[in-house]
């Protein structure tokens, strides 16, 4: 049988694999989403670990259906029936694409390896399955610059909600998640924090940012450089000892985020410098209640969202870097990341410190965030300020407490 050709992974076969790790970061849109929703599983066989993946991320509510990759649909249907009756009820194996409807998620099981043109195609074929609001996700080589690599690059320019680098993949892809009509702002509500195979698994309850892993590396290679140019010298040490707090320093925990739907969480560790009621005329009119946070070297720097919503606008202010305890520090250079939410507007300042001078920003505009998810984080010592709609929210900490990122409760929903 002849399969459509947007089902076919574009480009000539070659030794691509989808591990657990790609697979779990291909299916995350669909496992994040917690109202009942359908899915759309392309170009999968019996093997495919992102089959396994999307299985796993079914709900009681939640439909699948797969289209299988050459070959007949049947060793998939057997497949599927192997699975018991709760995964027969919710999977169905489709034996065109054309027998499919349209999904909330729609995954490409594999890789695309084609060239540009092939890929234009291919992702055009398969945003027609797509829901209002939908994601398609989709993944390339990462180091197949030119075709495939090069448009998907493309799309997730003019589309995208997220790009995830899997470097733990044979070979390291990059994963892109793609909508193509506006969201509602309610479904942020809906959603638990993505997954992020940015943040590298040390044990189960703790986590490194990609960007600690590959600060240590940097310092181990300089060690190991020092020792093999003056192999007399002491001074590769230095380098090497430095490499474990380095890393340490972007440690990224699990946080058990509150399950109240009127709580507003914290965005980053530390301690609450100021609460207070102001006016801004970059975010309207409107009265702004303002808590700013202070995080020390110590602290944890990855930021999380403390509200569920969709990302409006982004901007970067440019100035000082004044020490973030200082008032001062309220003219230093800031990342505002701009929520739109069922309860108003919210905003998000990611500000430099003395010593910071590197903020991070993983949430494109476009992009649905959950309350608590990770979106970005600041280097070294550094502030942040959450500002709700003062009349909307009434703040439950004061300065001189401390709080968690993600977990902490500092304002209500009124």
């Amino acid at each position: 049988m002849t399969q459509s050709p947007a089902v076919r992974t574009p480009g000539p076969p070659g030794p691509v694999r989808v591990g657990e790790r790609a697979a779990r970061t291909l299916v995350a849109e669909l496992a994040r989403r917690n109202d009942p929703k359908a899915g759309l599983l392309v170009g999968a066989t019996p093997e495919s670990a992102v089959l396994a993946a999307a299985i796993d991320a079914l709900l009681p509510g939640d439909r699948l259906t797969v289209v299988p990759a050459e070959g007949s649909a049947a060793a998939l249907r057997e497949h599927v029936a192997a699975q018991g009756p709760w995964v027969a009820d919710r999977v169905r194996v489709a034996d065109t694409l054309a027998g499919a409807d349209a999904a909330e998620v729609v995954i490409a099981a594999e890789p695309f390896t084609g060239t540009a043109a092939e890929t234009r195609a291919a992702v055009d074929g398969l945003s027609k399955y797509l829901a209002e609001g939908a994601v398609l996700s989709v993944a390339a080589p990462l180091f197949r610059t030119e075709g495939a690599g090069a448009e998907l690059d493309r799309q997730g320019l003019l589309n995208g909600v997220r790009t995830d680098l899997v470097l733990r993949n044979s070979p390291p892809v990059r994963v892109h998640h793609l909508r193509f009509t506006p969201a509602a702002v309610a479904l942020a509500a809906q959603l638990s924090p993505a997954y992020r195979p940015s943040s590298v698994p040390i044990t189960r309850s703790m986590h490194i940012d990609s960007n600690g892993v590959a600060a240590a590396g940097i310092s181990l290679g300089l060690a190991a450089l020092a020792r093999v140019t003056r192999p007399k010298s002491k001074l590769w040490l230095l380098p090497a000892l430095a490499a474990a707090p380095v890393a340490a320093f972007f440690r990224d925990p699990e946080r058990d985020v509150p399950e109240d739907p009127a709580a507003v969480v914290a965005a980053a560790d530390g301690q609450v410098l100021s609460v207070q009621r102001l006016h801004d005329e970059r975010f309207g009119d409107d009265e702004w209640l303002r808590i700013a946070v202070f995080l020390s070297v110590l602290d944890v720097h990855v930021n999380r969202s403390p509200v569920a919503g969709k990302v409006v606008d982004y901007f970067v202010a440019d100035g000082g870097f004044v020490n973030a305890m200082k008032p001062d520090a309220e003219h230093n250079v800031a990342a505002y990341t701009v929520l739109d939410t069922e309860h108003g507007t919210v905003v998000v300042a990611q500000r430099t410190g003395l010593i910071a001078r590197r903020i991070v920003q993983r949430a494109p505009v476009g992009a649905l965030l959950a309350r608590g998810e990770r979106f970005g984080l600041i280097r070294f010592g550094s502030r942040t300020d959450v500002y709700l709609p003062a009349d909307a929210a009434e703040p439950l900490v004061g300065p001189g407490d401390k709080v968690v990122g993600g977990s902490s409760v500092i304002a209500r929903w009124n």
